[in-house]
């Protein structure tokens, strides 16, 4: 049985870094026509913070597509693993409460924010992250 939780934590820490990359590439226009690309998604940033002043929208489309970026990188690498995952499991629950504020309950359920968000608590809690850097660091020591 612990043999295939070792194979769902590495899969929940590759499905998380994907999907961070994914999202990222796509502001970025990098996916070609499936790209949203980065003013469709300073709009989609103010739509979601309806709530703040428009002018700090720039600021956290940029520190929000930082912080997508180093944790796919972090993730699939599998270094600092449990820091990571804590720190995506709060940007996205932050994530999942601007949305339900700014845009209903429906939306943030609908696109799987919550889940996204305790997976990465999930991920959080592993023991040991097998096949990753961390393991590798903690082998060498």
């Amino acid at each position: 049985m612990k043999r295939y939780q070792d194979y769902a934590i590495l899969l929940l820490r590759i499905a998380m870094a994907i999907g961070f990359l994914s999202a990222v590439l796509s502001r970025l226009g990098l996916l070609g026509k499936q790209s949203s690309g980065w003013e469709n998604f300073l709009a989609y940033a103010e739509q979601v913070n309806s709530f703040l002043p428009k002018s700090f929208i720039p600021s956290i489309a940029i520190i929000s597509t930082f912080l997508e970026t180093l944790f796919a990188v972090l993730l699939l690498i599998g270094y600092q693993t449990r820091k990571t995952a804590i720190g995506a499991s709060i940007l996205t629950f932050l994530f999942a409460l601007a949305m339900s504020y700014s845009l209903g309950i429906k939306d943030p359920l609908d696109y799987s924010v919550f889940v996204f968000s305790m997976g990465a608590f999930l991920l959080a809690t592993a023991d040991k992250y097998r096949w990753s850097l961390d393991e590798y660091l903690l082998r060498i020591k």
